[in-house]
């Protein structure tokens, strides 16, 4: 154990700074769990930009999450620059005993370093190999084995230095409200009892599956007796993307809220369902971390950092049918369907076996 005497303090407080996508907030919650297993009674506080939020606020073990907004640009630079002091000051006045930085923006280790904290670990990071992100942190985590790590792991391994024994569980949380408000719009549609949750979209379309497929899929279950909700975030294109795919179905059974939930009421949602399809993208994490029976679509992702962490269910990869780009190569506006050489057949079989 890292010595510090400021880490047996009563009140310990601690702040966790991660600036990046709703998945990989979703994915930090394993180090907020082994932060409260290790210190029960601690203050545990999230940074994070502000359109994330959803994916912690409802979490029973943070105590407070401060939000960067990346509209403080809009509002001009004195205005924006006062928005960034008031944070700075704020968490400064939290007298944080220990400081986890997971991110690797500069930007996240001048606010590490102005916190004040005795304690403050960020990664050893190849790109940040200098005397300022050194001098910003008090110990350095290293990410030699990163590569071979899931994201999951890689969030986790920052706490090597105060061997903190790990609770590698995601935890997807929402409130009751959040469930009611999801009842309601079923309840408007005709819907009771058991559904299955299918979220064809992502914001990459490349890491879509055909339309022409999903409907198949969908309407194999329809003919299996099986209630469809389907689900996709407010996009235009994407809500074009679930017409479509509804069109092509019978119009028994299925059923659209796609646009219509917040993150939280879709996890509300997605915990009730009998079974959850879709492809790489926030909701498969979700599902994973809910445990929700799962049929995940993979294209040209990294699996080994990205598939989803403990998943109850089967991950599907398109590499298994046909060749794919590397990851780091990929156009991510290109309107190429890397997942369309994933058989029907195939997903299918997966739905039924988890639906068994």
């Amino acid at each position: 154990m890292m010595m510090n005497n400021s880490l047996n303090a009563p009140e310990l407080r601690i702040l966790l700074i991660k600036l990046r996508h709703h998945g990989d907030m979703l994915l930090t919650t394993p180090v907020i769990n082994s932060l409260r297993e290790r210190w029960p009674s601690a203050q545990i506080d999230v940074l994070l930009y502000e359109e994330t939020r959803d994916m912690l606020i409802a979490h029973p073990d943070i105590h407070k999450v401060y939000g960067i907004d990346r509209k403080w640009k809009q509002l001009g630079a004195g205005k924006h620059l006062q928005k960034e002091w008031q944070l700075l000051t704020t968490l400064r006045e939290q007298h944080y005993h220990l400081v986890l930085n997971l991110a690797d923006q500069w930007r996240s280790a001048v606010i590490a370093r102005f916190t004040g904290a005795p304690v403050r670990i960020g990664f050893d990071f190849n790109k940040r190999r200098g005397l300022f992100w050194r001098a910003c942190h008090t110990e350095l985590a290293p990410v030699s084995a990163h590569q071979q790590m899931h994201t999951v792991e890689q969030n986790l391994s920052i706490m090597a230095p105060l061997e903190v024994p790990p609770v590698s569980t995601v935890s997807m949380s929402y409130t009751s409200d959040d469930w009611h408000a999801v009842a309601e719009k079923l309840t408007a549609q005709g819907i009771s009892g058991h559904f299955i949750v299918v979220q064809p979209t992502s914001r990459w379309f490349f890491k879509c599956w055909g339309e022409g497929q999903m409907a198949q899929t969908i309407t194999a279950l329809q003919q299996d007796g099986h209630t469809v909700v389907l689900t996709s975030g407010p996009d235009k294109k994407e809500l074009e993307m679930i017409d479509n795919i509804i069109s092509a179905c019978p119009q028994e059974r299925v059923f659209s809220l796609a646009g219509q939930l917040t993150l939280r009421q879709l996890g509300a949602l997605i915990d009730h369902a009998d079974l959850f399809i879709g492809v790489d993208s926030v909701p498969m994490h979700m599902a994973a971390a809910l445990q929700t029976p799962c049929v995940a679509l993979f294209g040209p992702s990294k699996l080994t950092f990205w598939s989803p962490w403990q998943v109850n269910g089967e991950v599907i990869w398109a590499g298994e049918y046909g060749p794919l780009p590397d990851p780091d190569a990929v156009d991510t506006r290109t309107k190429e369907r890397y997942l369309n050489a994933i058989p029907v057949e195939r997903v299918v079989a997966a739905a039924r076996k988890c639906l068994s």
